[in-house]
């Protein structure tokens, strides 16, 4: 781990692609993120499609409260679809607005977190990163608002009312990194015979 910033990140030609720069970035100790050189990670956030590359940076910044972050913040939060990117973009913008502004926001993740149990009933992806240690239960620790226990709750609610398959395969911690609960294999054996059941159901 170096204590200075790759130079690969700083180059805007460079092929986001290439094995360099994905090391340096996804290897980046947030420690040595500075005023200086914070506007490379977010013009890379801003010109990429790669959601996991924006997953990452989003991550790497949602502690640093630069003044110049709250716009970062802000437009991350409208931009993104999926809602726990979402909530790494509240996260972020949570060390520069209060709880007012928070709940407002959170109004209509609400109701889009609702629609998900209607348009995808097995979102248990979705559900247990915003379950994870960086994610919703985080936010309720440090700043106890109704607003963010309100959305815990449902997030709650929908991840309880699926069937068990989809329950406990993976889960987040207080880094946002994956940890696995199952192994694949057994996860695989779970699903396939869910939906060999659920396709029976319709077989006379």
């Amino acid at each position: 781990m170096t204590n200075r910033f790759p130079e690969i990140l700083t180059n805007e030609k460079i092929n986001e692609r290439q094995i360099d720069f994905r090391n340096a970035l996804f290897g980046l100790d947030k420690n040595i993120i500075s005023i200086e050189n914070l506007e490379y990670l977010t013009k890379i956030y801003n010109s990429t499609k790669q959601l996991n590359i924006r997953n990452k940076i989003l991550k790497l910044l949602y502690d640093i409260d630069f003044a110049t972050l709250k716009e970062y913040f802000t437009n991350a939060y409208k931009k993104e679809r999926y809602l726990d990117m979402k909530i790494y973009a509240l996260r972020g913008l949570s060390n520069f607005v209060g709880e007012k502004e928070i709940a407002k926001l959170l109004e209509k993740f609400n109701e889009t977190l609702a629609k998900r149990q209607e348009t995808t009933p097995y979102n248990y992806q979705e559900y247990e990163l915003l379950r994870g240690k960086n994610a919703l239960p985080f936010l309720v620790e440090k700043y106890g608002y109704s607003c963010f226990k309100e959305t815990l709750e449902q997030v709650n609610k929908q991840y309880n009312a699926m069937p068990e398959a989809f329950k406990g395969h993976f889960t987040t911690d207080e880094n946002g990194e994956s940890v696995m609960l199952k192994k694949p294999e057994e996860i695989k054996t779970i699903m396939d015979k869910f939906w060999e059941d659920d396709r029976k159901k319709y077989v006379k």
